[in-house]
This record gives C-alpha cells, structure tokens and sequence, in this order.
C-alpha cells in the first residue's frame, strides 16, 4: 500500500528533477542599462507656424536626434497637440515646461526675432526647449542654446548642448524628476 502512494510521488519528484537538471539556464535579466528607455511622445501642431513651418521641423529634427527619452512628433488629424506653434509679430517666446503628454503648451514664432536676423530655426529649437522645461541661460555663450539672444544674431547654434540635453532627459526620466509639472509661464525671449 505504501509502496503503491510513494510510486507516483518517487516518479513525479524523479521527473521533476531531470527537468531542472536538463533545462537550459534561465536568460539573465538584461541590465538596466541595456534596458530600452520608456520614451515620452509629445505631439506638435505647427498647423499655424506659417513661414516658420520647415525651422519648426529642423528643430524637432535637433531634439528628437539629441535625446532619447522624449520623442516629438506631428499630431495626427483629430489629436490634440501638447505642444502648439503659431506665427505673430511679437517676439518668440513659450510657455514653460515640461509639457507632460494630455498637458498644452504654446511657441509662439515671433517674427520680430528673424526681422533682426535671428536665425529662425536655432529660434525655434530654443522655443522648444522651454516646452520641454529648459529656462533662459542670460546672458550666456551662443554654444548654449538657451542663451537665446545673448548668443548674438550672428549665432546659428542650433543643438542643445551636453548640460541642456541632460536636463530634457533628467524632466522626462523616471521618479521625482521626470514627476514634475510644467511651470506654465510666458518666457519672452528678447532675440
């Protein structure tokens, strides 16, 4: 009687055993830095940019190849865009980020900069970055894009550089730091 209960209980254990003795090893965990990083979309509408429609796209273009956890993109027909771009006759400026995705922000193209000579796309990326939460660095050297203006009209620096780069991905990374809300101010930029 015994013998006929420990049978099946010797072979199932017996089993068992050749099954984790034969198995190949369990794939190692990938670490954390060959882990893809959760990219944050952010759709655009330059539907109203007018003239500043290419230096718009020139700029996203600048972003979305210096930093890889947040990604501008076109908004589809019928999607509200969190980030709006519109052409007037005041100066650029735009409301302070970081723009969280369902969150609106708006660039405005002022066309006053590129009447003194601005160059319209380093503008437009400057513009952008304040979307993604970058204040002004005034006065500064034109290697920093957030300089603006200070950099001087002859300046056609158009990428953020290292320190820039890393606090657009530092806003939109993971814990407190990729937690926090856009401010919302108007930053006027004087170009």
């Amino acid at each position: 009687m015994l013998r006929r209960l420990l049978t099946p209980l010797l072979v199932a254990l017996s089993a068992l055993a050749l099954t984790l003795v034969g198995a190949a090893p369990a794939a190692a965990a990938p670490a954390e830095q060959d882990r893809p990083l959760r990219q944050t979309v952010l759709y655009y509408d330059s539907g109203q940019a007018a003239e500043y429609t290419s230096a718009v796209a020139a700029a996203v273009d600048i972003w979305n190849s210096s930093v890889s956890n947040v990604r501008l993109e076109p908004a589809p027909s019928g999607r509200r865009a969190e980030i709006r771009v519109i052409a007037d006759d005041g100066w650029p400026r735009a409301h302070l980020g970081p723009v969280r995705p369902g969150g609106q922000v708006t660039v405005w193209m002022g066309r006053q900069g590129t009447a003194e000579g601005y160059d319209a796309v380093r503008i437009a990326a400057h513009e952008l970055g304040h979307s993604l939460g970058l204040p002004d660095v005034k006065p500064g050297p034109c290697s920093s894009l957030m300089s603006g203006s200070t950099g001087g009209v002859n300046c056609t620096v158009r990428a953020p550089n290292a320190s820039e780069r890393s606090r657009v991905e530092a806003n939109y990374g993971t814990g407190l730091a990729g937690q926090r809300e856009a401010d919302g101010r108007i930053l006027v930029d004087r170009f």
